[in-house]
């Protein structure tokens, strides 16, 4: 069981703070409005309402023992960045912080934010990828220029083996596991005679461009 604390209580904030309490770890929530506070006392560890810029009421809370702080407050970017600052200068070792957008975000990391996350277009960018090929089941963002994907085979992939479809030396594309259904097991870096059925589930790592170069020759965009 871990420790989590999540702060501002917004749609993303409480369905956070909610599900990770689901999980089974301890959650302290807060927010500067009461309603939310009220709304959520039940369903995590702890709630409190708070002002998350204010150094004393923070450090009393011992936030610096959790394993993560998470800044999910929305659209006060002043009060946003403050708690950032004010996390790391009380010597809580992790923060995720949600920005509006990308000048928020380059704030964010400058006063110390381990790492920045932009919920409306990480999900947008999912659902396009979702729209833009039917077939593609999860799309997962990676680094810059490279991505993650999981994509359910094409027809002329099914009966052949990884080293006949060559797809690390055709698109620099590499299968680092495999989801077999029939039956239910992960093959974590398969090898080149791994025949490919239609029930399986590529997980495919390379550059987001000739990932969808692969989708398209394939016939899946």
């Amino acid at each position: 069981m871990k420790q989590f604390a999540v702060m501002g209580l917004g749609n993303f904030g409480f369905y956070l703070a909610t599900r990770l309490y689901e999980k089974g770890h301890e959650v302290l929530a807060m927010d500067k409005d009461s309603k939310p506070v009220q709304e959520i006392k039940s369903l995590v560890s702890q709630a409190l309402v708070a002002d998350t810029t204010d150094k004393e009421a923070m450090e009393a809370l011992g936030l610096d023992q959790m394993d993560a702080v998470v800044i999910a407050i929305g659209s006060n970017m002043s009060d946003s960045i403050l708690t950032t600052l004010l996390m790391k200068e009380i010597g809580v070792s992790t923060v995720f912080a949600k920005a509006i957008n990308e000048a928020h975000g380059r704030a964010l990391r400058k006063v110390g934010a381990s790492e920045v996350f932009f919920p409306e277009k990480d999900l947008a960018l999912s659902v396009a990828e979702k729209l833009h090929n039917p077939n593609l089941i999860e799309f997962l963002p990676f680094i810059e220029g490279f991505s993650i994907v999981e994509l359910a085979p094409p027809k002329e992939f099914i009966g052949k083996s990884l080293a006949d479809l060559d797809l690390i030396n055709r698109y620099g594309t590499q299968v680092v596991a495999i989801k077999e259904l029939v039956p239910e097991k992960l093959h974590l870096i398969p090898t080149g005679r791994f025949l490919i059925k239609d029930s399986d589930v590529l997980i495919l790592l390379g550059p987001t461009e000739r990932l969808d170069e692969l989708r398209k020759s394939t016939g899946g965009g």
